[in-house]
């Protein structure tokens, strides 16, 4: 059963990403993001990692899609004002690169989902001491590059004023 609802949510997921790729409208592409991470937050709480799939939910889905819809409302984007972009060989190729990538990565999932404890991967003591020990240096540089962006969007907001 587990395994079953690990391939659904997967599908789900890999189905809302393309579906937020493809979309013209920058709202259903925002929608299709939430249902992305939702279904993401599932396959974490498969995987018995219910603290990870609780701050997927209230950071990502919550938190970092509502600052999306409100930037694509407050530039007020409308559909038929982005241009219309052809396909090329080299966007084929990616394409393609992507499927595979997506398919390795269900073999390779689908083989370790037996193999692999998860109980204390993604508990709230486990993600905070690997947070601050064995990542602290990327933990600290992402805590500067998102000052960085804040900043810089500080600045190019008080420019069109």
């Amino acid at each position: 059963m587990e395994l079953v609802l690990f391939f659904l949510f997967g599908l789900v997921a890999v189905g809302g990403s393309i579906m937020v790729v493809t979309r013209r409208n920058p709202i259903s592409s925002a929608m299709y993001l939430i249902l992305t991470l939702f279904a993401v937050a599932a396959l974490f709480v498969l995987r018995h990692a219910h603290f990870i799939a609780v701050i997927q939910v209230i950071v990502y889905a919550g938190a970092v899609v509502v600052l999306f819809v409100f930037v694509i409302m407050l530039l007020n984007v409308a559909e038929s004002k982005l241009p219309m972009e052809k396909p090329t060989f080299l966007r084929g190729l990616g394409v393609v690169a992507a499927g595979l990538l997506m398919l390795e990565g269900a073999v390779a999932g689908s083989r370790g989902l037996e193999r692999v404890e998860a109980v204390d991967v993604g508990s709230v003591e486990a993600v905070g001491k690997a947070l601050f020990t064995e990542y602290l240096l990327p933990f600290e540089l992402t805590s500067v590059l998102l000052l960085a962006a804040i900043v810089g969007a500080i600045v190019l907001a008080r420019r069109k004023f």
